[in-house]
């Protein structure tokens, strides 16, 4: 059935206008949206009526809840995707270091290289096949030294490491470089 009067529309949506309201801003708690899903609900109505005028109330009723339930699970989406976006945003920035970060890890390295050049080649390769994920069985096969060895290579290995790490000259350096680079910025 076609409502073709605007009298009759008019009518019906005044009667049952504030009851729809109601119904909406009680189950989604806010009421602007409960207003714009109630002005929806109606024009729904206008341009689909009811196939029973009497019948009218429980029709409203019936296409407005599932206008909320369309509305609150759309709105449960966006958010649960909009969380989503915001922990890889988080996870993108932790992941990219600072220009400052980056160049402090290039030093830390030529740092470390340097120290490790001062090692014997053994320990040397010792030391980078280790860190590279190597096994013990792996790096005794790659130099050529029974298993048991390899554990007290790589102490003796790392300690050496350490003295040179520690070694004053290195230290001396060092300190010459911040020197000679706060004399340029300055």
């Amino acid at each position: 059935m076609t409502i073709p009067e605007s009298a009759t529309f008019k009518k019906l949506f005044y009667e049952h206008y504030p009851a729809v309201l109601r119904k909406l801003t009680g189950l989604l708690g806010d009421k602007a949206i409960a207003e714009d899903l109630a002005q929806e609900t109606f024009l729904k109505m206008y341009r689909q009526p009811p196939d029973q005028l009497d019948s009218v109330g429980a029709w409203l009723h019936r296409v407005a809840t599932r206008l909320a339930y369309d509305y609150m699970g759309s709105s449960a989406r966006q958010r649960k995707l909009t969380e989503k976006q915001e922990l890889l945003m988080e996870a993108e920035g932790a992941a990219s270091p600072s220009g400052e970060e980056e160049l402090m890890r290039q030093l830390d390295q030529e740092q470390v290289r340097g120290w490790l050049e001062q090692l014997p080649e053994r320990d040397r390769r010792a030391l980078l096949l280790r860190y590279s994920g190597y096994s013990y069985a792996e790096i005794a096969r790659e130099l050529s030294v029974r298993q048991p060895v390899v554990g007290t290579l790589l102490a003796r290995a790392t300690e050496r490491l350490r003295k040179c790490a520690a070694d004053p000259a290195d230290r001396r350096a060092d300190q010459g470089r911040s020197i000679q680079t706060g004399a340029l910025t300055k």
